[in-house]
This record gives C-alpha cells, sequence and structure tokens, in this order.
C-alpha cells in the first residue's frame, strides 16, 4: 500500500483503543475519458467560470461557498463557518456498533477504501481488531467525516486487511415504490422449471475471467487512429425478435447456453423432463425436441401442420385425428376427409 497516497489520515476509535490508519482507495476507474473539442478545427473547448454580476471571468482565489435558498437568496458560507461545527469524527473513525453482514442492505454500499496501519505503533491494535471481527464473523458500523461530510461506514475483513465501505444513510435509500409491474402477473411451474434449467446451465462464472470488452474496443479504435489507419469494423448487434412466447424464449435460451458450453444436443432432453413431474399434460414433450414445449397448447385445438413434422406418432395415438397422422405425407391431416 506505500506506493497508494491516502486520502485521509486519522484513527479508529475502539472502545478507548485508538488506531492511527490512513484511509486510501480500494478502487480504481478505468473507463476512458474524452475531452470536448471544436469538430471544424479540433480545438480543446473548455470551460471558464465567470461572475454573473461582473461578466468577467474569475479564478479560483475569487471562489467560495454559497447556500442557495428557496427563493433564490445565496447565502455565504465560509471554511471558517464549518471549521467550527461540533464534529467529533473529523478525523476519527468511530466505532458506534458490531453487527451480522447480512444485516446491511447492499443498495447502502458505497465508495470502498482500506484501512492502512498508521506506523508501527498501530500494528498491535490494528490486528487486535481485524482478528476480532474475523471471530465474530460480524461488521463494524462507524461513523467518519470526509470532504466536509459526516458518513456512515461499515469495516469488514479483506485478507489481512481492513476494508471500509462508505454507507448511504438509511433516508438516502428511496423505498422501490411504483417499480414492480402494476398488473398482477401469473407464473407457471413450467416456466419456472425452464428459468431453473437456464440458471443451472449458465451456471457460476469466475468473476477474475470478466472483463471490459467495450473499453478493450475503443482502445483498438484510439489506436488504429492514432496510427492513421481505419477503425476496426464491428459487427452489428443482431436485434431478436419480439418474444411473444415466453416458453420458447426460455427453451431458446437453454439450447444457446448448451451449446455455447460445448454439451451435446442430446442433453437438451433433459430440459424438456423438467415440467414432466408438474403434471400429466406435459408427457408428450418428452420426446417432442426443442419444439414441444411451445406447441402444448397447439395440440390441444387441434393438429396443426407445425405438429405434423414432430416425431410424436405414438403420444399422437388418442387424437382424434389419428388416422391421418400414421400416413407419410406431409399435409395427412388435411386429407384426412377424403380419406
Amino acid at each position: 500500500m506505500l506506493h497508494v497516497r491516502s486520502i485521509w489520515n486519522g484513527a479508529i476509535s475502539f472502545g478507548l483503543v485508538s488506531i492511527p490508519i490512513k484511509l486510501v482507495n480500494a478502487t480504481e476507474n478505468h473507463s476512458i475519458s474524452f475531452r470536448q473539442i471544436h469538430t471544424e478545427d479540433g480545438g480543446r473547448i473548455r470551460y471558464r467560470k465567470f461572475c454573473e454580476l461582473e461578466d468577467r471571468e474569475v479564478t479560483g482565489q475569487e471562489i467560495s461557498k454559497g447556500y442557495e435558498d428557496a427563493d433564490g437568496t445565496i447565502i455565504p458560507i465560509t471554511d471558517e463557518d464549518l471549521a467550527g461545527l461540533p464534529i467529533p469524527t473529523a478525523r476519527t473513525i468511530e466505532i458506534v456498533a458490531f453487527v451480522p453482514e447480512d444485516r446491511i442492505d447492499p443498495l447502502q454500499m458505497d465508495a470502498a477504501y482500506y484501512l492502512a496501519a498508521g506506523g508501527a505503533p498501530a500494528a498491535k491494535p490494528y490486528t487486535l481488531l481485524r482478528e476480532a471481527l474475523k471471530r465474530s464473523n460480524k461488521v463494524a458500523i462507524a461513523k467518519f467525516a470526509l470532504r466536509g461530510k459526516e458518513r456512515l461506514g461499515m469495516l469488514r475483513v479483506v485478507g489481512d486487511a481492513i476494508a471500509m465501505h462508505g454507507l448511504l444513510w438509511p433516508d438516502e435509500v428511496r423505498a422501490p415504490e411504483g417499480v414492480a409491474p402494476d398488473s398482477s402477473v401469473t407464473v407457471r411451474d413450467k416456466e419456472l422449471d425452464l428459468a431453473d434449467a437456464l440458471m443451472d446451465t449458465l451456471g457460476e462464472v469466475d468473476l477474475e475471467d470478466l472483463h471490459d470488452e467495450y473499453r478493450e474496443a475503443v482502445e483498438e479504435v484510439i489506436a488504429a487512429k492514432a496510427s492513421g489507419e481505419a477503425p476496426p469494423e464491428t459487427p452489428a448487434p443482431e436485434r431478436g425478435g419480439k418474444v411473444l412466447d415466453l416458453m420458447a424464449a426460455l427453451e431458446n435460451s437453454v439450447r444457446a447456453a448448451r451449446e455455447s458450453r460445448g454439451e451435446e444436443p442430446e442433453e437438451e432432453a433433459e430440459v424438456k423432463r423438467l415440467p414432466q413431474r408438474k403434471t400429466s399434460r406435459s408427457s408428450p414433450k418428452e420426446t417432442g425436441g426443442k419444439k414441444s414445449t411451445s406447441t402444448t397448447k397447439k395440440t390441444a385445438s387441434g393438429a396443426r401442420k407445425s405438429t405434423a413434422k414432430t416425431s410424436q406418432p405414438e403420444k399422437k395415438s388418442t387424437a382424434k385425428k389419428t388416422p391421418a397422422k400414421k400416413t407419410p405425407a406431409k399435409k395427412s391431416a388435411s386429407r384426412k376427409r377424403p380419406a
């Protein structure tokens, strides 16, 4: 951590124990930044700060803070005004409680920091707090001040270090009102079975294997233009059609996931067996191939051309048009009346 510049120096207050620490960023932003330029000549666009009363550009030394009241009145606030506020956490991370980690709503999670021990004297109390957190399987809730604001934080162990996540105050997290669908929706067991099968097929992933493909593509474009070459052409993404049949979309998703993992096509039959344990109507789907689930309703209303193409003659033996299905011709269903 020595090469990382600390952004805050202070101490952790753990009862009567004080642990000198340095606060350093635990994350870094790899996003590619762009500058605004004049399209015509490539000149850099810069923003300048003007005083709207004097209509002139001002320097940073001439700028201070002000609070805008509801009626538009500006109330000047100086650094001296803020420095005199009674904030006990100005240079202290004050631990106020220890709670199970699952008590923390992920919506409250904010920026992450590492707490580095501030010199040799801090090694023993730092290690004591770390081991206490490990053994209790809890996290510490603390209050601290950073950049002129008092904040809430959560301390937890990461490897051999103590990390602190900034937390939003509870009243800063909005309730999810009006987010869920307004209408009542019924999800069938068959749909849940296929969703479970899709989740099992996709399986788990090592987060270390994931990377920012968009950033890599932008870097390729920048490198090509810097060397005077034409930017690489990126194929347009395929636009999927409008999904009208949820079951068919789930089946196709399971099939695509299996194919992407190099699994054998015959394993797709296992997905069709999932609804079988739920209802007797699902039994014809076991040997009906990929489209058996999406055509269940069609077979109930009468044999159509699409069902005549499937490989289920034995399963359809009790249907009205059984004699017509035994003929080899594709349009046997339409010739039943003359036969």
